[in-house]
């Protein structure tokens, strides 16, 4: 069999890296088609997965004609390279996966991992032979929409497959004991980002010097751009693929980007999401707001101070993360296996084994 997967971003490599070498390891064709974006080559490399690039997507924000350039020459090249791997089922998300599937005439699987509504899944949806979401989704998406119980952050974060690196604050060349926050910058460039903004210019720098009053502040900075000498911050400056095990070992975690605070949150970390102007209610944050494993704020003052007072007078904090991570996550499904599954049936959710069925359950509408 052949599966043809895509990988656009980072968090789409984590998606898939484990079903690709279980795929590949009982004897099956896979390939992942991608573009040079962020670090998702340097992933790819680094896991040994099977791809070629169709293209490359700057992180700055392109201006419309830009886009529309890039999204012609992209589509081009998706057409010419599914043709030529002439897949068995495809796995991905938005147009890219739709054209794949509709030019070669193949069933296509949709994974998502936030609420749909955006201009990817508009064009994607009625191209799709099989929708799998989390069961916290709060939209029905038609007769082939099935969800499960968890996250798109379960193909890689479950406890049966992830296991932290706790030799960590050696590699980031910080005392065994010594207190360490992640803090994670948007580019906002996506196309589910267009007109939203994160933290300013103002903000960031404020956030990192009250942060740095108390403990060691590593920034992840999407765009690639900020300049650190004017921050009281270091660069985090490790393999991209360690990042997880950077995440587990932290002692906070604040973002304006809804991936990593998902992963902080499944691993247990304290894990701060600031919306700025995103005022869309996801179904994934509230779940996890619910679990006690992250906290949302729509205004900056409120999650900087929140942050602090973790930092400063909740000194079990972490201890209570970790108890409900263990209490909760471990329950959750392991997806994974369900892609492994899913993609074994070439789509077809009716021949899936009983038990398969069991934790992959269709939509109900939304009352």
């Amino acid at each position: 069999m052949r599966v043809l997967v895509f990988a656009n971003t980072p968090a789409h490599v984590h998606l898939y890296r484990h079903a690709v070498n279980r795929l590949e390891a009982a004897g099956h064709d896979v390939l992942v088609l991608t573009r040079e974006y962020a670090c998702t080559t340097d992933l790819l490399e680094f896991f040994g997965l099977p791809y070629r690039r169709y293209g490359t997507h700057e992180t700055r924000a392109p201006s419309k004609p830009e886009l529309a350039r890039e999204l012609g020459e992209q589509f081009g090249r998706i057409i010419w390279e599914s043709r030529r791997f002439d897949p068995d089922v495809v796995f991905g998300r938005g147009p890219y996966a739709a054209l794949a599937g509709t030019v070669t005439r193949t069933p296509t699987v949709l994974v998502l991992d936030d609420e749909p509504g955006d201009f990817n899944h508009t064009v994607s949806q009625p191209f799709a032979d099989c929708i799998i979401s989390p069961a916290v989704t709060r939209r029905d998406l038609g007769d082939d929409h099935y969800t499960f119980e968890g996250f798109k952050e379960c193909a890689y974060l479950h406890p049966d497959v992830f296991t932290a690196d706790r030799a960590i604050h050696e590699y980031l060349a910080i005392d065994p004991d010594e207190p360490y926050v992640l803090v994670r910058f948007n580019a906002m460039d996506a196309l589910h980002d267009a007109g939203l903004e994160g933290f300013s210019r103002a903000q960031r720098r404020d956030l990192l010097e009250h942060l740095s009053e108390h403990a060691t502040v590593f920034v992840s900075d999407e765009s690639g751009t900020m300049d650190f000498s004017d921050f009281p911050a270091r660069k985090y400056d490790l393999h991209p693929a360690l990042i997880h095990d950077a995440m587990a070992g932290a002692d906070l975690l604040v973002a304006d980007t809804g991936t990593m605070v998902n992963e902080a949150g499944l691993l247990g970390t304290p894990a701060l999401r600031f919306q700025g102007t995103d005022d869309h209610e996801y179904g994934e944050f509230a779940e996890l707001e619910r679990a006690g494993l992250a906290e949302q704020f729509d205004d900056y003052a409120a999650v900087r101070d929140r942050a602090v007072e973790l930092l400063t007078t909740e000194t079990a904090a972490g201890e209570r993360w970790q108890q409900r991570r263990a209490e909760y996550v471990g329950d959750l499904v392991n997806l994974t296996d369900l892609i492994v599954a899913v993609a074994e049936a070439r789509g077809e959710v009716g021949v899936l084994e009983s038990d398969v069925r069991e934790v992959l359950q269709p939509r109900a509408p939304v009352q």
